[in-house]
């Protein structure tokens, strides 16, 4: 809620601001009243009723008849009652008051409480119209129901001071709202930027440990591949030795593990649960993959040169997965109704290649915000793999990304 959709702005929610979750802060009722609301109506109330009994008397005084001023104060006690709507329709009462006070002086008490509520609750232009007719119904009322005892300038210019001075402090009281609402909305969004920039700086420090811990993990894995690159030259060496190297490679085996479990629970959103393991794609789910785009509409043909897919390194499988994920994503956003293909090749030794190519998009295809991103992480992904990923337009217009990979023999 923004600081101009406040018409039911109560003094309390300076102190208690609405809350659209809270029940009674929601629908078109508005918050409820507590107990300060209820006494400031009061007394403005009070104010506006003591006010229409001091005009009423002073009609009486007068020489009015007793008609005139019996119906004199009916219409101040209406116009006083009225004011308890002065929240829920500000305009409409104040345009009501002001032709009513125009031949009612005992409305002219509820008239300047009305033009305050009305100014508290509305912007300058309302404000302003209403009030220039406010001015212009303290004229009338000079001249329909002179007073005895003031000129008519006197009393024409003591009803305009009147109508200034309550729209001027209905407007500083706005005012002063709508600083205490801004203020708290930018607390609020500092509070939020603040639990941000605590958890990115989280963020940054659990992937510093994680680092270092890869160093550790990486040197653990160096000696056990010594060892064990001494065992494969040496396979003659006396049955101690290779004992003693065996339970050296068993031993850092099981610490890089103990490593290797402490990185990913480092690397673990705080308060992720430990549920069960998420099978990972690989380089057999391909074929599912392009199946599931096909259901979905689009053209797609798979030409996996593969022998036998369940072979190849799941590092690399899963690699080759998102590659080909990513791709048909682009096409999809990019070339929508264009026939894409992937083609996977290579073998043990050789690497593996990927391409996903689709030719140029018929017709104008608007440009989706955000664009590259996902290219980029491929690349990033591709590279810390140990390969290499390329993309760019074909000589046909269409697209192409390519990635080779390294598959050891």
């Amino acid at each position: 809620m923004t600081r101009t959709e406040y018409p039911w702005l109560l003094p309390s929610a300076m102190s208690d601001p609405p809350d659209p979750d809270r029940p009674g802060d929601r629908g078109s009722a508005g918050p409820r009243r507590t107990v300060r609301d209820w006494i400031v109506d009061t007394v403005l109330f009070v104010a506006a009723a003591l006010i229409g009994l001091v005009a009423a008397d002073a009609s009486a005084k007068a020489g009015n008849s007793e008609l005139v001023v019996v119906a004199d104060q009916l219409l101040g006690a209406a116009a006083c009652c009225a004011l308890w709507a002065r929240r829920r329709v500000p305009v409409g009462l104040a345009v009501g008051l002001v032709v009513l006070a125009a031949i009612a002086p005992a409305a002219g008490g509820a008239l300047m409480v009305g033009l305050f509520s009305l100014a508290v609750h509305r912007t300058f232009r309302p404000v302003a119209i209403v009030g220039l007719l406010a001015i212009a119904s303290g004229t009338v009322q000079a001249v329909l129901r002179p007073d005895p005892e003031m000129s008519f300038l006197a009393s024409t210019v003591a009803g305009t001071v009147m109508v200034l001075l309550m729209v001027g402090w209905g407007m500083l009281v706005r005012a002063r709202r709508q600083l205490v609402i801004a203020l708290r909305e930018r607390a609020r969004r500092a509070e939020s930027e603040a639990a941000l920039r605590a958890e990115q700086a989280q963020r940054l420090a659990r992937e510093a440990i994680a680092r270092e811990m890869h160093d550790v993990l990486a040197h653990r894995l160096t000696l056990l591949s010594v060892h064990a690159g001494a065992l494969e030259f040496r396979p003659d060496a006396p049955p101690a030795e290779v004992g003693r190297a065996a339970g050296v490679i068993r031993d850092s085996a099981h610490e890089a593990l103990q490593d290797l479990r402490e990185i990913i629970g480092v690397l673990r959103t705080p308060g992720e649960a430990d549920g069960p393991d998420r099978p990972q794609p690989t380089l057999a789910t391909l074929e599912a993959l392009v199946a599931e785009s096909q259901q979905a509409g689009m053209k797609v043909t798979l030409d996996n040169r593969i022998d036998d897919p369940g072979t190849a390194p799941a590092a690399t499988g899963r690699t080759v997965y998102r590659i080909a994920q990513e791709g048909l994503t682009n096409a999809r956003k990019h070339a929508p109704g264009a026939e894409v293909t992937v083609t996977v090749r290579g073998g043990p030794g050789d690497g593996m290649t990927v391409e996903v190519g689709n030719p140029a998009p018929v017709g104008t295809v608007a440009e989706v915000p955000g664009s590259g991103q996902g290219l980029i992480g491929l690349t990033e992904r591709a590279t810390l793999a140990g390969g290499r990923l390329e993309h760019g337009v074909r000589g046909d217009g269409g697209f192409l990304v390519r990635a080779w990979l390294p598959w050891p023999s």
